[in-house]
């Protein structure tokens, strides 16, 4: 029996190790692609400009509105309204009230859910205090806005959308936040 040829089981583990790394590398944007188009980790779909021309009256849609806050958070944060009622292709605002229970500033940021999945892709935000962080002073209440449009091509079998918001803290900005306190 021959000696293993060490140069090709280098070779082949040097190509392999690439090829996994590569396909590790490729699927963060794969994700983002599969998020997209199936509306899966919070994604919504893209603002179609003739969506806003197209209002249904023929028709409304509920949308239930639901938050939560991490446990490494302490903020209360509520939607002022449960829910509303909406004719698909009509642009509306809700709001949301967010208040710092700390005697520190904290940065927090939202991460959006809407259910169900199939209809994450008609649920058009054109507007939200989920692109950006957000940062409350102790005891500071804020009320933040989201505009919205339910595309009209939306199917008609559907009738309610739950729109989910969990806060989680952001431990990086938060603690940048602390050399400004000091100063």
């Amino acid at each position: 029996m021959a000696p293993p040829d060490h140069r090709k089981i280098v070779k082949k583990t040097l190509i392999t190790c690439a090829a996994a790394f590569g396909f590790c590398f490729a699927m963060i944007p794969l994700y983002s692609i599969y998020c997209e188009i199936t509306g899966a980790n919070g994604k919504t779909g893209r603002l179609n400009p003739a969506v806003i021309a197209a209002v249904d009256t023929s028709r409304s849609v509920q949308i239930e509105f639901l938050t939560a806050v991490n446990s490494g958070l302490s903020w209360h944060f509520k939607p002022e309204l449960s829910k509303i009622d909406v004719h698909p292709g009509e642009l509306m605002t809700a709001y949301f009230v967010a208040t710092n229970d700390t005697n520190e500033a904290i940065v927090g940021n939202a991460v959006p859910s809407v259910a169900p999945n199939e209809a994450s892709i008609y649920f058009n935000k054109t507007e939200c205090f989920c692109f950006t962080e957000q940062m409350l002073k102790p005891g500071e209440s804020r009320r933040m806005p989201v505009r919205f449009i339910v595309d009209s091509a939306m199917p008609k079998n559907i009738t309610v959308l739950t729109l989910a918001y969990t806060f989680y803290r952001n431990e990086t900005a938060t603690q940048a936040l602390k050399p400004l306190e000091q100063s």
